[in-house]
């Protein structure tokens, strides 16, 4: 088949206007023209009154071989690549595997399915371990902090099975390199366990929390059909390692599992894990991560800035945008885990600590848009570092509670109107933008609750944004203290065979390892890993 980059089509045009623009793009005759099918499609917004799709597209005519020899100096008209997914390995064909120790995947986020997904479909039998709950008991127990303020430590936005991208935007893209197609494996994983299909070709695809509900349901029964075995409510809390090499897992009830072969997909907060890890000396190194507010706007004054005329087009959906803005004082400030039509959640997983992050359904269709507007750091801002490689936790954790206190200590989430942090005034009463974030809002001055260089560069970038979507900076939006789960403040290093450096048999994997940061990252991360650990089981 053939691969046609760069179809570009007027947004409104009829569905026969693809197969026209093929036929005069190939010059060829409809009779040579077999079958064609879209495998990507996004849209240019920069020219708001005449948005124009661009398709990439996959076509089979008569005659393939001609037409990409006629087309070899066309860098838009290719051979179709094969996407394939082949595993490197079937338990079944290698007969010492079976005499060794079931792997363990520890984690139930998208790189922990993932890793056990495919770990099962090579026949492995994986057991994965999950401290929290399945994903409807812990959608319970999440709701009990957004309408109860009670808080689950062990089932909440970070903890259970689906992990921290369950509860938010479903975004299904990243700008990693994926030279083995990994990306189409997962979507078409994704789309199998009953997501939209078109996420397997549209830019920007995403599902939204609900969805992703009764997909990773799907999963979990697919991997347990295969032989995997799940266990929910099983936090591991020792690892037992001899002469370099893992040899067992502890549990928090005192049981232990025997294992050579650990996928370590813990997500970003675990913090005891983590330093649980460092104590049996497992190599850590503190990492940068980024800080800040959520940011709210009426998802309507999105629209029309970024699709003028065309804003509330079913086609385009709710707007999104991307910004950056490299500061005075040296910070970069960038908008993060943009949210269209969502909502500011609560993502607190420890007592006395306030978290926000967002979320959008598959639908977009809430009043307000949201991002996080945060500012990079680096180990060097953290006030224990370098002798402490988990600098970046104490760090977090001294925002969070301070953020805890400025709401009320009753996990309201502090907040202040934009023109109000501008003019370093604190806020007193709301404006036309009602906060979406659940408890509650406590209004005031969040001009205490992030240090001092990450205030000035904030302050320093809305109007820079306002300058790129106008009204961006207008009074009446919304900040929403704090962001400071961006990523993980630690990566647990490991080598070219995605072991610890220091630790045979540990696969530190995703984003709370370092290694990857959103849902579809995380899950090609969990996919590599799971091969890494097929070839050590039949060494």
């Amino acid at each position: 088949m053939l691969r046609l980059n760069e179809i570009k089509l007027p947004l409104d045009h009829p569905e026969e206007a693809i197969k026209q623009a093929i036929l005069e793009k190939l010059n060829i005759t409809e009779s040579m023209l077999l079958s064609y099918s879209v495998f990507r499609r996004g849209y240019d917004a920069r020219k708001k009154t005449a948005i124009i799709f661009i398709y990439s597209l996959d076509v089979a005519t008569t005659d393939d071989a001609g037409l990409l020899q006629r087309f070899q100096h066309d860098p838009h008209v290719l051979a179709t690549p094969d996407m394939e997914y082949r595993f490197v390995v079937q338990a079944s064909q290698q007969p010492a595997a079976a005499k060794k120790a079931r792997p363990v995947v520890i984690g139930c986020g998208p790189c922990g399915l993932f890793a056990g997904l495919i770990l099962a479909q090579m026949g492995f039998r994986p057991i994965i371990l999950e401290r929290g709950k399945t994903v409807r008991e812990r959608t319970k127990d999440t709701f009990g902090l957004w309408r109860k303020r009670e808080l689950h430590p062990e089932s909440n936005v970070q903890f259970g099975e689906g992990g921290a991208g369950t509860f938010s935007d479903g975004k299904l893209y990243s700008q990693i390199k994926d030279p083995k197609h990994y990306g189409r494996k997962v979507l078409t994983e994704f789309v199998q366990a009953g997501a939209p299909p078109e996420i397997l070709y549209v830019s920007k695809p995403h599902i939204g929390t609900f969805r992703l509900v009764k997909m990773v349901e799907q999963m979990r029964a697919s991997i347990e059909s295969l032989g995997g075995e799940f266990r929910f409510e099983h936090r591991v809390d020792d690892i037992q390692i001899e002469d370099g090499k893992v040899r067992g897992l502890i549990l928090s009830d005192g049981s232990r599992i025997e294992t050579e072969h650990v996928v370590l997909a813990v997500g970003h907060s675990a913090r005891d894990t983590f330093h649980m890890l460092h104590q049996r000396g497992v190599h850590i190194v503190a990492k940068p991560f980024s800080i800040g507010f959520r940011i709210e706007h009426p998802q309507s004054l999105i629209d029309r800035c970024r699709f003028g005329p065309n804003a509330g087009n079913p086609l385009l959906g709710a707007a999104d945008y991307k910004l950056v803005h490299h500061c005075s004082n040296g910070r970069s400030v960038y908008s993060f885990c943009m949210c269209p039509g969502g909502t500011v959640v609560a993502a607190a997983s420890e007592p006395g600590r306030l978290v926000t992050n967002g979320m959008s359904q598959y639908s977009r269709n809430e009043r307000n848009a949201n991002s996080a507007i945060v500012v990079g750091i680096t180990p060097a801002d953290y006030p224990d570092y370098p002798s402490n490689p988990l600098a970046g936790i104490n760090f977090q954790r001294h925002w969070e509670e301070r953020a805890f206190v400025l709401g009320g200590s009753n996990y309201n989430a502090p907040g202040q109107l934009v023109g109000d942090f501008l003019a370093n005034q604190p806020s007193t009463t709301l404006g036309s933008v009602i906060p979406s974030y659940k408890p509650g809002v406590q209004l005031g001055d969040l001009s205490t609750s992030l240090p001092d260089y990450a205030i000035t560069a904030i302050r320093e970038a809305l109007p820079a944004f306002g300058k790129q979507i106008k009204g961006f900076d207008v009074r009446d939006a919304m900040l929403t203290g704090v962001e400071t789960r961006t990523s993980s403040p630690i990566c647990i290093q490991r080598n070219e065979h995605y072991q610890s450096v220091n630790t045979q048999g540990l696969f530190p994997a995703g984003e709370g390892a370092g290694y990857a940061g959103g849902i579809l990252s995380a899950a090609i991360d969990g996919i590599k890993v799971a091969e890494a650990v097929a070839l050590s089981l039949v060494a």
